[in-house]
């Protein structure tokens, strides 16, 4: 199954998914309160913040991953189980929801972001009620250990990529939520909302391609994605998978954790 779907193809399988709705705010702002304020027919809830991530700890980073066990029973609370197919979707063109999907397709599940996010209704009526769905049975499964790279890795790594914007990647400026500015050494900058026409939908393939193939990506089985805290690198991984570049590895701690350290920091030459 290709890490995106288009809004037809969700039409037309609707009854056969659960469509998730996984926003998060960096600002402070409810995820939860903005999904009750209306999201997409149907769409359970599922808090990146406290479903998709362990406690934060300046050894672990803000949103580390949680152990298999805690996954499952979050899923299992969502209503998806081993068998179900998963669409999520955000309100920043998926690139906080592709946590989700990530977390799923690493397990061996069928998931995928619908293309356009929650812009996707269009004109079509948002929900305002909270979608329950009962309980489901899904088997807790270890993290592949050949998905995730480690902070010594990510040092050492030939393909490290990383999916924040520019000015944090260049780090001439302090951290808005991290206690150091730059970017790891060695790093390319690959920002993931870039991937995204005015419309919140993925630029064409060869474009996305384009993009990765300029940091040096001609292969992601070979690149460690990360970002500020291991959400938004998994847009990154997702979108070149999509692009026909391969699967690559998530640094879970990413700069949250890095930042902590006193390992070399690299900034960009101020233009």
């Amino acid at each position: 199954m290709d890490p995106f779907v288009s809004p037809d193809w969700l039409a037309e399988h609707r009854e056969d998914v659960v469509l998730a709705d996984a926003r998060m705010y960096l600002d402070g702002r409810s995820a939860e309160a903005a999904y009750l304020q209306g999201h997409l027919p149907g769409a359970v809830f599922v808090d990146v913040a406290t479903a998709l991530a362990a406690p934060a700890s300046p050894e672990k980073g803000r949103h580390p991953l949680p152990t298999p066990e805690d996954f499952a029973a979050a899923m299992s609370r969502a209503g998806i189980g081993d068998d179900t197919t998963v669409v999520a979707y955000d309100d920043a063109g998926n690139v906080m929801a592709a946590r989700l999907i990530w977390m799923l397709r690493t397990t061996g599940h069928r998931a995928a972001l619908l293309d356009g996010g929650l812009s996707a209704a269009g004109s079509g009526e948002l929900e305002r009620r909270r979608t329950v769905l009962p309980e489901a049975r899904f088997t807790p499964v270890p993290w592949p250990p050949d998905a995730l790279a480690s902070i010594d890795e990510a040092v050492h790594g030939p393909l490290v990529v990383d999916a924040r914007d520019r000015t944090r990647f260049a780090g001439n400026t302090p951290d808005p939520v991290d206690p150091r500015s730059g970017h790891i050494p060695g790093a390319v900058n690959v920002p993931c909302r870039e991937h995204l026409t005015e419309r919140q939908t993925l630029q064409p393939v060869e474009q996305l391609r384009e993009r990765f193939e300029r940091a040096g990506v001609t292969d992601a089985h070979h690149m460690i994605s990360y970002c500020g805290s291991g959400v938004t690198a998994c847009h990154n991984l997702l979108v070149a998978e999509h692009a026909g570049l391969g699967t690559g590895r998530l640094f879970p701690g990413s700069w949250s954790q890095y930042s902590h350290t006193d390992r070399p920091v690299e900034t960009s030459p101020q233009g």
